[in-house]
């Protein structure tokens, strides 16, 4: 049964948790109030997801695997980077299955999603396409004509009015699916008629270190790990962690470590409560020893002191 929702979001969290096709780890990378917007809308086989958000971040993303997966700008805005690539507004990213990538962006950004089932995604193309398309074994860049490209933007935005102005529509079987087919045609034309650009070697070997950094990472969030200890356990050069870190994640690995534990820090205050623990207490936990300036830089941050959070209902 066809179905869609359009929700709206002020904790990265709770967002990160609503987005299909991976398991997402959001970390804001700029000041301010967070505000998202997420359409997601299932087809008979087709998913879509349409994202809007107001500030710069970076994410972890774990693919799920078992469908193919493509990805481009819906609106003009702060450069949005996949893996260490730049997702053009006249490209469009091809997925990997079940694909571990980092994605960051440096401002605010609206972007799309579109997924088929892999055997569906193989049939349909040799219907539509005259030849299997195949998911690539990397993400691969794709460089469609205008006139396919616009035509997709043009389908995937008509689709999301629908889900925010008239979703009665897309949840009656006959309209969904005339949508639904055109949209398929629409993302296999793309992607069988486009100019492929292929990952390099020093890409690849990159991606492969950035795995590294994120399984080391998240063995240490709620403890300070210093970057000469981080390049001695991947084996690498601060040199060549720092290149990968701002390929991949738009910043230093200092600061991304600092970021990832400072959000961590505020999901611990606000799951706690004042009569449970104290923003003393849950900060010395998470190897924070300046609590003046912890104060500073996460008022910075979040718009308030961590009082203020630990004191709000849990």
């Amino acid at each position: 049964m066809p179905s869609s929702r359009v929700r709206t979001f002020t904790e990265p969290a709770d967002y990160a948790a609503a987005i299909r096709q991976g398991t997402h780890q959001l970390t804001i990378t700029q000041s301010g109030i967070f505000a998202a917007k997420l359409h997601r809308i299932d087809f008979h086989c087709l998913w879509m997801q349409r994202f809007s958000e107001n500030l710069a971040r970076t994410s972890n993303v774990d693919g799920w695997g078992g469908r193919a997966i493509i990805a481009f700008g819906t609106q003009p805005g702060p450069r949005l980077v996949r893996n260490g690539v730049e997702l053009r507004p006249n490209s469009i990213s091809q997925l990997s299955p079940g694909q571990n990538y980092y994605q960051h962006s440096s401002g605010p950004s609206s972007y799309g999603t579109m997924s088929l089932p892999l055997e569906e995604f193989a049939s349909l193309s040799v219907a539509i396409a005259g030849r299997e398309l195949r998911p690539p074994d990397v993400a691969t860049s794709i460089t469609p004509t205008p006139i396919a490209m616009a035509k997709l933007q043009s389908l995937h935005a008509a689709a999301g009015l629908l889900a925010e102005e008239a979703p009665t529509v897309l949840s009656h079987p006959e309209a969904a699916r005339g949508l639904e087919q055109a949209l398929i045609q629409a993302m296999i034309d793309c992607l069988g008629g486009g100019e492929i650009r292929e990952d390099k070697a020093a890409w690849r070997q990159h991606t492969t270190i950035m795995r590294r950094f994120h399984r080391v990472a998240e063995q240490h969030l709620d403890e300070p790990i210093y970057v000469a200890e981080l390049c001695r356990e991947l084996g690498i050069s601060e040199r060549s962690l720092r290149l990968c870190c701002l390929e991949h994640l738009g910043m230093s690995p200092k600061r991304y470590l600092l970021l990832r534990r400072m959000h961590l820090f505020r999901k611990v205050l606000r799951e706690s409560t004042q009569a449970q623990t104290t923003v003393t207490e849950i900060a010395t936990r998470h190897g924070f020893w300046q609590f003046g300036r912890l104060a500073g830089v996460y008022k910075f941050l979040f718009g308030e002191l961590p009082s203020a959070t630990l004191a709000r209902p849990a």
